[in-house]
């Protein structure tokens, strides 16, 4: 599988495999079929694994898969869903989430740590989900002064060997997380051809993932494509009961015109979708959602045929884009 340049852990595959799929959230899936897949992207030359706490059965079955002895080369990411906490909890929290994950995949040490929750200024309200916000995203306050220390003691102690965060959150913030004078190595950015983060956005303000990943790459900052057939929306059929309200359904109706075209060319649409994300530029790695060795194989044929231009510039011309 080809690689790309990834900052300080050196080179990576171009497809990461994702914790969601595996730990059984994204649709109905059996543990030994989740094993079996697990294998099966090692096998086809996927060398990071992106886990996290809340993908349900995913951290268990990575330790029950390698007994703590992860095959040569395989890398391992965790995250903590930090929100709002009060002043002075941050260090005790994230040090407490990396434990639990890491005690669970029977490892000594992550080799990214990922704060999954989103960043906004510290007077920011939510346009969506505002009662919850000091759940579901950090202020800039908690992030600059007490999280960014705890994820360094983190490195210095050997826990983990790098960190980052996401970016599907309020562009400007994450923008200006980016450009900090202590930015994170790694951010996970939204990468799809509808420039959606479906469900995940609670803001109003136009999104901007590519000016993120623009960013990300003069910052030196590497990046991992995310939702890359945005939850289900760029793909035959959503695997899931959602409601037509939600988000994701809208961006399933709106993709109806690149259905289209996916057809015309002869495409399965969750194929042609990875296709696209892994051509966009400045991405080192796109984060797959499969379930399944079928899906799985879908996804490693996507990234041994590389999308040609004019394809591209079809797709672009749908005006698709949030």
């Amino acid at each position: 599988m080809r690689k790309n340049t990834f900052g300080p852990l050196g080179q990576v595959s171009v497809l990461t495999l994702g914790g969601g799929g595996i730990g059984q959230i994204w649709g109905a899936n059996s543990r030994e079929e989740c094993v079996a897949t697990v294998h099966a992207a090692i096998d086809a030359g996927i060398d990071l694994l992106d886990t996290a706490p809340m993908y349900r059965n995913c951290e268990t079955i990575v330790g029950e898969t390698f007994g703590g002895k992860l095959p040569a080369g395989l890398r391992v990411t965790t995250k903590c869903a930090l929100g709002t906490p009060p002043p002075g909890e941050t260090e005790k929290r994230l040090a407490q989430s990396l434990e639990n994950s890491l005690r669970t995949m029977r490892l000594d040490h992550a080799d990214i740590f990922f704060l999954h929750t989103n960043i906004c200024a510290d007077d920011y309200v939510y346009a969506v989900g505002r009662e919850a916000q000091d759940r579901l995203a950090t202020r800039w306050s908690i992030y600059a002064d007490e999280l960014v220390p705890a994820f360094e003691t983190l490195k210095a102690a050997g826990k983990i060997r790098t960190w980052g965060i996401t970016g599907s959150g309020v562009p400007d913030t994450i923008i200006r997380a980016l450009k900090h004078d202590r930015k994170p190595a790694y951010v996970q950015a939204v990468t799809n051809l509808l420039d959606s983060a479906g469900s995940l956005r609670r803001y109003a303000e136009p999104a901007k993932p590519r000016e993120i990943i623009k960013v990300a790459n003069e910052q030196g900052v590497g990046v991992l494509g995310i939702r890359a057939v945005q939850a289900g929306a760029l793909t035959a059929a959503i695997d899931r009961d959602v409601s037509p309200n939600n988000p994701d359904s809208k961006d399933f109706v709106r993709a109806a015109p690149f259905r289209a075209l996916a057809k015309e060319i002869g495409e399965d649409p969750a194929v042609l979708a990875h296709r696209y994300a892994l051509a966009m530029p400045g991405v080192a790695t796109v984060i797959l959602g499969v379930k399944n060795r079928a899906e799985l194989a879908q996804c490693v044929d996507a990234a041994a045929r590389p999308l040609d231009a004019a394809t591209m510039a079809r797709i672009d011309g749908l005006g698709l884009r949030s």
